[in-house]
C-alpha cells in the first residue's frame, strides 16, 4: 500500500514525538510506502527547524519513512497565533498534497487538533483514497473539560459537527484512548468503528538504560521526562516537591525534562514556592533521553481531574515509563490506569499533594526488592500490550481491510469495561 499520514506534530527518530514514524517503519519494513506530512516548526522548543531560506516545503528520508515539513506560522502561546498555525499546517498539507502526482490507497489524518485530520479527509476525497482517521485528542471534549470552551459556544458546536463529520466518512476511527465506543456512540456513530491503537515504545530503545536495582544511595530522584501542557497538573506534582520539603525529605529531588507552553509558568511557579528540590534541565535530544531516564529512581506523572479521563488517557510518556523497568507514581483517576494494570507503581487521587507526596514515601519505604518487582512489571505489561511490534501490526490489519471481529489488544480483551 501507499499511505499516506496527516500529523501536524509527528517527528524523525531524533526528536520527540515520533509514535508516527515508528509505525511508518514498521509498515515500510513490511513492503508499504508511507509518507508524512507535518510541520517544520517545533511545537517544543517554538522554532523552525527542519526548512531553510524561502521554500515552503521540503522533503527528507528517514529509514525509507518519507517526510515531507511544511513551512507553518510560528507561535509560542495557546494563543491566535498557534490557531493560525494549524490552520497553515492543515492548508498546505491539503493544497501540496493535491499537487503531487501519485494517488495514495490510504490517507490517515492524525487529531492531535481536527483541522489536520479535515486536510487528511479532504485529500482522500480528492484522491480518491481511503480515510482513516486517528485521535490522539478528542475535540472539543479536550476544550471543554479545561475551560477553553463552553457546551453551548457556538465554536463548540462546529467542532462537534466537524468530529461528527469525519467519524462518518472515515473507514475506521482510531483511538490512543482505550474506552471510547461509549463516547462515539453518543454520537450517533456505530461503535463497530472503533479500534484502540494504544501508545507504543520500542523496547530496543532502553537497551542501553542503565539496570535498576531498586537500592537508594544519596539521592531518590524522582522525574517526569514529556511535555509541559495544561492536560498534565505540573503544579501538582511542584506542591507535592513543597510538602516533602517541608517534612525535610531532602533527599529526594524531583528532575522534571521538557519543554512546551506551561513551562516559563511551572519555572514561576517553583520559585514562589522556594524549592530547593526540584530541578528544570529543559529538552533533551530523543538520542540523550534513555541516558537521562538512567538518573532516575522512579517517575511521576500527574494528571488533571477532568470528566474526560473517564476514556482512559492518551500519555505516550507511561509507555516509556513502563519500559523502563522502574516503578512510576501515577496521581490521578482515569478510565484506564497503565500503572495500577501492570502493577508498575503506586497510584493516588488527582489534585492532592499531600496524598501525591505520601505515594512517593510509600514507594521509598518499600524495599529495593518490592520496587525492582514493579518495574519488571511494567516492563512486562508494554511487551504485551504496547510494544511497537503488537501495535504495528494492528495497524497493518486495520489499514488492509476490515475486520469483522475487532480485538482489544492481549491484556486488555479481558477486562471488564463498566460504563460511566
Amino acid at each position: 500500500m501507499n499511505i499516506w499520514v496527516i500529523n501536524h506534530y509527528a517527528d524523525s527518530p531524533d526528536r520527540q514525538s515520533t509514535r508516527s514514524y515508528d509505525l511508518a517503519k514498521k509498515l515500510v519494513e513490511h513492503g508499504h510506502k508511507v509518507t508524512i506530512f507535518s510541520a517544520g516548526f517545533s511545537h517544543y522548543s517554538f522554532k523552525e527547524e527542519r526548512i531553510r531560506g524561502h521554500e515552503s516545503w521540503v522533503a527528507e528520508d528517514w529509514n525509507g519513512v518519507r517526510f515531507i515539513w511544511l513551512r507553518t506560522f510560528p507561535y509560542r502561546n495557546n494563543d491566535w497565533r498557534r490557531m493560525l498555525n494549524m490552520v497553515s499546517f492543515s492548508w498546505r498539507a491539503f493544497w501540496l498534497g493535491r499537487k503531487l502526482p501519485e494517488k495514495p490507497d490510504v490517507i490517515s489524518g492524525v487529531s492531535v487538533h481536527p483541522l489536520a485530520a479535515l486536510a487528511g479527509c479532504f485529500l482522500s476525497m480528492a484522491k480518491g483514497s481511503r480515510f482513516f482517521v486517528e485521535l490522539t485528542d478528542l475535540w472539543p471534549e479536550v476544550l471543554i473539560d479545561f475551560g477553553r470552551l463552553s457546551r453551548h459556544n457556538p465554536i463548540t458546536w462546529l467542532l462537534r459537527a466537524l468530529e461528527k463529520f469525519l467519524y462518518r466518512r472515515a473507514e475506521r476511527i482510531i483511538m490512543v484512548w482505550p474506552r471510547t465506543e461509549e463516547y462515539v456512540q453518543r454520537l450517533g456513530i456505530s461503535p463497530d468503528k472503533v479500534v484502540w491503537l494504544p501508545h507504543l515504545t520500542e523496547l530496543s530503545r532502553y537497551k542501553s538504560l542503565k539496570p535498576y536495582d531498586g537500592i537508594i544511595r544519596d539521592r531518590f530522584v524522582v522525574m517526569y521526562l514529556g511535555s509541559f501542557v495544561s492536560f498534565m497538573d505540573m503544579g501538582n506534582i511542584l506542591r507535592a516537591a513543597r510538602v516533602l520539603q517541608d517534612r525535610g525529605r531532602n533527599e529526594i529531588e524531583f528532575v522534571l525534562v521538557g519543554g512546551g507552553t506551561d513551562k516559563e509558568a511551572l519555572e514561576r511557579l517553583a520559585l514562589g514556592l522556594e524549592l530547593r528540590n526540584v530541578k528544570f534541565p529543559g529538552l533533551v535530544p530523543k538520542n540523550d533521553i534513555v541516558r537521562v531516564m538512567s538518573d532516575a529512581d522512579a517517575y511521576i506523572v500527574s494528571l488533571r481531574d477532568v470528566p474526560l479521563l473517564r476514556y482512559g488517557i492518551s500519555l505516550n510518556k507511561a509507555c516509556d515509563y513502563l519500559a523502563s523497568g522502574r516503578p512510576t507514581v501515577f496521581a490521578g483517576r482515569p478510565g484506564y490506569d497503565p500503572i495500577k494494570e501492570a502493577k508498575a507503581g503506586i497510584s493516588v487521587p488527582a489534585n492532592d499533594p499531600e496524598a501525591l507526596a505520601e505515594g512517593i514515601q510509600e514507594l521509598i519505604a518499600l524495599t529495593p526488592g518490592e520496587r525492582v518487582q514493579m518495574g519488571q512489571n511494567g516492563r512486562e505489561y508494554v511487551a504485551r500490550v504496547h510494544s511497537l511490534d503488537v501495535v504495528a501490526d494492528q495497524l497493518e490489519r486495520v489499514l488492509l481491510g476490515p475486520d469483522p471481529e475487532p480485538s482489544a489488544p492481549v491484556g486488555i480483551a479481558e477486562t471488564e469495561v463498566t460504563p460511566v
